[in-house]
């Protein structure tokens, strides 16, 4: 059997597939390692607040810290956001103008003396004053400035005295983005009726003053035009947090995996199961060890990270070290090199269920929580039934990948290979295919500054095998030249 080349070409494109597995997870997304802290965009924003009878004057000053609070978040200045108030009962009162206050500081003294106004609700009223007074050119408003955001931002605890249909239809017209905040008794519908589209981002309902602050963070995120949650501390992954524009990704450090709620991480136990039959042959099976040594090179081994198992089988099963075992690579590829080949059958299903029963169990040393990652070398098809194994491997969670080389039986890898199976099994016949899988190999699994380096091995061993051609040829030219000069002699 020719198979070496293409063997090697097979675990290298496992090996990748390994560093991917434990490479930081982004869920397709490029992640950027270091964002900005929220930047504000210039805005014209003005404050549109109920202070009717219904809004208790305690109430009432949880509202003014709400205020402060989105009003903290802000780039304040002539350059960049402007704040104008409108405080509105069964009358309407500017507290202040946008041009008013060109710092945080004074903003937030003026909004520690509003005062509530306590009578009825009025509110399509100081929607109206805020359209035609408050964004206006001369309280402030910068109508030359296309790109600065007008919005107006509207808490009310009540239902309306008047109606709100028409003049927030002639405010959104206008330009204005309206933002509509209930509380308690509030009209929901009315809400809606104020709110700018989509409604799902600008409409919110608190039950209650009391929990009123919990929107400010929203606010806060709503005037930025960039928010690295990574940066804030506002995420909820346990090891990394990748920032994107906007949002997140959650990812973990070397051999751990992302498990599938996409904030917390697992540990990797990972288990060899190395076909030892006499088909195999022994250059062969040195070659596969020197591989399951590369890829344990790629790990961060540990007994907190990943942990390696090795079993070989053939008519029989032997565990070569259970998971836990050895605690650094240099133990482990030692452990790998003295391994003795069986040279024996083909029990791909006894070893399926080995790796069920005992390697992937605690008395093993597999760890509760941790990613169990099972990897089947074979090169026949198995003198047993495999299908019940490999389906209860794949149901208990485990992560199996099969590699199939020679007279393997694509059927069976399929059969045993985690979904994706496209993903998660690799087959080459001999020699002859090595080129078109190394392609399929790159295609699939390699990327840019790819660890295993496919191309690149690729064309080493193309390099190799060219060098070691024309040496064989120089070599047989000696010897015929030397035959010649004995013939000579003589």
């Amino acid at each position: 059997m020719r198979a070496t080349s293409g063997t090697s070409l097979v675990l290298c494109g496992l090996l990748v597939l390994l560093v991917l597995l434990q490479a930081p997870r982004t869920l397709g997304l490029t992640p950027q390692t270091r964002g900005q802290l929220c930047r504000p965009r210039p805005t014209d924003l003005v404050f549109v607040v109920d202070s009717s009878r219904s809004v208790r004057p305690v109430e009432f000053e949880k509202v003014k810290v709400f205020l402060s609070q989105v009003i903290e978040s802000l780039e304040v200045g002539p350059n960049a956001t402007r704040v104008g108030l409108v405080n509105y009962a069964s009358t309407v009162k500017q507290e202040f103008p946008l041009r008013a206050h060109g710092s945080k500081a004074a903003l937030l003294q003026a909004v520690r003396h509003i005062q509530p106004l306590s009578t009825g609700t009025m509110t399509g009223l100081a929607i109206q004053f805020a359209i035609t007074k408050v964004f206006s050119d001369a309280q402030g408003r910068r109508a030359r400035s296309p790109d600065i955001r007008k919005v107006a931002l509207v808490v009310t605890d009540g239902r309306p005295q008047d109606s709100v249909r028409d003049v927030s239809e002639r405010a959104r017209a206008s330009g204005i983005e309206l933002f509509a905040i209930g509380v308690g008794r509030v009209d929901k519908a009315t809400l809606r009726q104020i709110a700018s589209a989509p409604q799902d981002e600008h409409v919110d309902y608190v039950e209650s003053y009391s929990v009123f602050k919990k929107l400010s963070k929203k606010f806060q995120e709503a005037f930025c035009m960039v928010s690295d949650l990574c940066a804030t501390g506002d995420h909820d992954c346990e090891q990394m947090c990748l920032s994107i524009p906007g949002s997140y990704t959650c990812a973990c450090r070397e051999g751990f995996t992302l498990n599938a709620d996409g904030k917390t991480c697992n540990a990797t136990d990972l288990v060899f199961l190395i076909d030892g039959s006499k088909s195999v042959r022994p250059e062969n099976f040195e070659l596969v060890k020197k591989f399951i040594s590369q890829i344990v090179d790629t790990l961060d081994v540990s007994d907190k990270a990943a942990q390696v198992g090795l079993v070989q089988y053939s008519s029989s099963v032997h565990q070569e070290f259970p998971l836990g075992r050895f605690h650094t690579k240099k133990d482990i590829k030692a452990a790998v090199r003295n391994m003795s080949y069986m040279e024996k059958g083909t029990m791909t299903g006894a070893a399926l269920k080995y790796l069920i029963d005992k390697s992937f169990t605690l008395s093993s040393g597999a760890r509760p929580g941790a990613q169990k990652v099972g990897i089947v070398f074979t090169d026949g098809r198995s003198q047993d039934y495999i299908n019940d194994a490999a389906r209860r491997a794949k149901d208990l969670g485990f992560k199996m990948f099969a590699v199939g080389v020679g007279n393997a039986v694509e059927d069976e890898l399929r059969e045993i290979a985690s979904d994706p199976v496209a993903e998660h099994y690799f087959y080459t016949a001999d020699f002859k295919t090595i080129n078109h899988i190394g392609r399929k190999l790159q295609k699939k699994i390699c990327v840019e500054e790819d660890p295993c380096a496919c191309e690149s091995i690729v064309k080493f061993q193309t390099e190799v095998e060219g060098l070691l051609h024309a040496l064989t040829r120089k070599l047989e030219a000696v010897s015929k030249r030397l035959a010649i000069l004995e013939n000579g002699v003589v």
